[in-house]
């Protein structure tokens, strides 16, 4: 899958309790593969709960917490799905503002399937095209984006897919605008 290198860079993963796991494991895979330092960055420390759907899975250990994380130490963020995992992610002050700071910085941004939830919070989708899992699409056009059912949708540094189904091809866009680096048009 590592076509490109991103060797040296660091991305942060977003997460908290209830995180489809695949959604963590399988993007967290591929930018290693790329060459790139996955941080898993949650509103608290300690162990996160991983799901397969509603059955509870593996524990990851937090390596950051929210409140002390700084966009500005990372070269992009991922934003793994979960019901539970982007329902609770969304309401975590901490999580919207670090969110929010890697628009305002330029730097890629990931989101598959829920994760999108957190984008509204952070106030970045307005004029922005993007997909997500699709009980999502009401909120998401609501709060001013365009959204389309697609396998996986670049917008300006920002890298949406719907599904677990979708990941081979998130990976590759993760990997490849990561590699772009900084986006004009990604901003807040």
């Amino acid at each position: 899958m590592a076509e490109q290198s991103i060797s040296g860079k660091k991305i942060a993963f977003l997460l908290t309790d209830g995180v489809e796991q695949v959604e963590l494991t399988s993007p967290w895979q591929a930018v290693k593969d790329a060459g790139a330092e996955p941080v898993l960055v949650a509103p608290k420390t300690g162990e996160l709960q991983g799901f397969k759907g509603v059955d509870k899975a593996d524990k990851f250990p937090v390596d950051v917490a929210a409140e002390a994380a700084n966009a500005a130490d990372y070269d992009a963020l991922v934003i793994p799905g979960g019901v539970v995992n982007a329902d609770h992610l969304r309401v975590e002050k901490d999580a919207v503002d670090f969110t929010r700071a890697f628009f305002e910085s330029g730097k890629p941004v990931a989101s598959i399937c829920h994760g999108p939830w957190i984008l509204i919070e952070a106030g970045v989708i307005d004029g922005r095209k993007l997909t997500s899992y699709h009980t999502l699409a009401t909120d998401l056009k609501n709060a001013g984006a365009t959204w389309v059912d697609e396998e996986v949708v670049v917008d300006q540094g920002l890298v949406t897919s719907r599904n677990p189904g979708d990941l081979e091809a998130f990976n590759a866009k993760l990997i490849e605008e990561v590699a772009e680096g900084k986006h004009g048009g990604q901003t807040a």
